[in-house]
């Protein structure tokens, strides 16, 4: 199966290749292929795959508050482009959204077709895109992540790890809840959900949630760093130009009816710790969060 991979720099897109690798596989990266230019649709139709994957997007949460205008050219117009250029060959678009299209509402679990409530621009931008893309396409996979890392990434994990050893001491927030998840598993899921056929909604996250604060404790056990002091603050303690929903904790209803799981978010996270590279800076036009 030809297979477009559009982000392949980015975390999900380097796991994509892995989980992918017996198809044939084009792998497409800034600047030749600008998901925010209009010719991108030629570009798909040009190179006729019979699936594009979209795992590009603007990730910079907090610079969308003041970069509104770029952040929906990617999150919104860019799957508008692919979605058209699909349309025009007959490929399926697989695009990759965000748990933050959800209001967060404590207590809640959010399943596939409920309705959205985005609240930040990032999360306005993703669920535009999601909308978009469904109006231009039927072939369409609309796969929802939540705190999203792997190796390689910019993202959580690292960040923890990094500042643990930068300060000896860590606060961190215990009242924003969420699914931390594995991006080679994503990656893994996809390449299962693709073999389907059956178009729709999933939520593509490890089984299980915590908090941010519950996640870095159990990092710093599994990497050895359990005498890392760390105190629980509250989401108003780390004010931020554009607050995360505080519990966006998605349920995979959809993917588990076709028997596509991911397993627990420790497990995952033991893998990654054991295999864990030299963290690499990432643009805020790569993977999603």
């Amino acid at each position: 199966m030809h297979i477009v991979v559009v982000g392949a720099r980015g975390q999900l897109g380097r796991a994509l290749q892995g989980a992918l690798a017996g198809h044939r596989l084009s792998l497409w990266t800034r600047p030749e292929h600008d998901i925010t230019d209009p010719a991108i649709a030629d570009a798909v139709a040009a190179a006729n795959p019979a699936v594009v994957i979209n795992a590009a997007a603007w990730t910079d949460v907090d610079g969308a508050e003041s970069h509104p205008d770029a952040a929906f050219a990617v999150n919104a117009l860019g799957p508008k482009y692919l979605a058209e250029g699909c349309a025009r060959c007959g490929a399926s678009l697989v695009q990759v959204s965000t748990n933050e299209v959800f209001p967060g509402e404590p207590g809640t679990f959010y399943r596939e077709y409920e309705p959205l409530g985005p609240g930040s621009t990032y999360a306005r931008s993703k669920a535009a895109g999601e909308r978009a893309a469904a109006r231009m396409l039927s072939r369409l996979y609309i796969v929802r992540v939540a705190w999203l890392y792997g190796p390689g990434g910019n993202h959580f994990p690292g960040k923890i790890l990094a500042a643990a050893e930068r300060k000896g001491r860590l606060q961190v927030v215990a009242d924003e809840v969420g699914n931390p998840t594995y991006a080679p598993d994503v990656a893994g899921a996809i390449a299962q959900l693709i073999q389907t056929g059956r178009y729709g909604i999933y939520h593509l996250v490890n089984q299980g949630h915590a908090s941010r604060y519950d996640w870095a404790v159990e990092l710093l056990r599994l990497a050895g760093r359990s005498q890392i002091p760390v105190t629980p603050i509250s989401r108003a303690d780390w004010p931020r130009p554009a607050p995360p929903p505080a519990h966006a904790v998605l349920v995979n209803q959809a993917a588990a009816a076709l028997g596509i799981r991911l397993r627990p978010w420790q497990e995952a996270l033991a893998e990654f710790v054991g295999r864990m590279q030299p963290e690499e800076d990432t643009d805020p036009t790569g993977e999603m969060p």
